[in-house]
């Protein structure tokens, strides 16, 4: 079993020894309920890194006032389980006081990027998921931190904070781990019901319906993205939020293929609200073509 700490003091004191032996230092932060992804992102840092570092907080500062953060599953058991398995040599599982302590009024916020998609539809979540995760960061001070693609937005936020703000860590985005049917791994899976784990794939579906199309030579986005919005709008028990395609580099909208595109997708299965998304290479930058 991976060692478990709690405090700032405790976990720095836990480095300091495997920094003391000239080990480089791997982080993963989850809010738990992890699952095959998580482990995925542990076992990434596994293999670059010595000692592996694992963070279990629920955030309470990126839930909105009508979200799911009372029933967020906690399952710190199971989790540690899985930290053990995947290779985790620290877990650090701190508190809202520990991170949150009495009088703290600092937050940290990407302007620009954090208006767009999630950040329309969630108006103060990347505040608080910047903010706990530059505590996270700068209590940790790892050479790597991997976060998984799935939250495209969150980890391209990410990104452009550590990078604004000088930080010296390297950010590691890992591939979003799949069900065989395609349904993109999620904490939150766990709310479906039967039937709406059925709808649920649509979104996988869709995007992958939009790979192919534009890997294929489609060269009209619009229609393409209409054509999709209809079908989730289609679906059973599925609401979409957005279904956009847009620049992997600053989430602006393109309206025509190029390199680095991403396709997005959020929608209610049920009372469920789920995100995905889906990297797109247009034939004539396939590596293919390049070769």
């Amino acid at each position: 079993m991976p060692t478990v700490v709690t405090t700032i003091e405790a976990l720095r004191e836990q480095l300091a020894a495997a920094r003391a032996l000239g080990q480089r230092v791997g982080f993963v932060p989850t809010m738990g309920a992890l699952h095959a992804g998580h482990a995925s992102l542990v076992e990434a840092a596994r293999r670059e890194n010595d000692c592996v570092v694992a963070s279990i907080f629920v955030n309470p500062t990126q839930f909105g006032p009508s979200e799911d953060f009372s029933r967020y599953p906690r399952t710190l058991e199971a989790d540690l389980a899985l930290c053990e398995a995947a290779g985790a040599t620290l877990v650090w599982t701190p508190t809202v006081d520990v991170m949150y302590p009495p009088g703290d009024q600092t937050i940290v916020e990407v302007e620009q990027l954090a208006r767009l998609l999630e950040g329309r539809h969630r108006p103060t979540h990347f505040r608080g998921v910047t903010t706990v995760v530059m505590k996270l960061l700068l209590a940790v001070i790892p050479d790597v931190a991997y976060f998984g693609q799935k939250d495209f937005q969150q980890q391209l936020l990410i990104r452009t904070m550590v990078r604004d703000l000088f930080l010296p860590v390297r950010i590691e985005t890992c591939a979003t781990v799949r069900e065989v049917d395609g349904l993109a791994l999620s904490s939150r899976n766990r709310y479906l019901s039967g039937v709406e784990r059925e709808s649920a794939r649509s979104l996988s579906q869709a995007l992958f319906f939009v790979r192919d199309r534009i890997a294929a030579g489609e060269r009209q986005l619009e229609p393409l993205v209409n054509e999709v919005l209809a079908r989730l709008w289609a679906t059973p028990l599925v609401t979409p939020d957005y279904f956009t395609i847009v620049s992997a580099n600053t989430l602006e909208p393109v309206t025509a293929p190029g390199p680095d595109m991403v396709a997005l997708v959020a929608a209610r299965v049920g009372s469920t609200r789920l995100i995905d998304n889906c990297l797109l290479v247009p034939p004539e930058n396939s590596p293919t073509a390049r070769s």
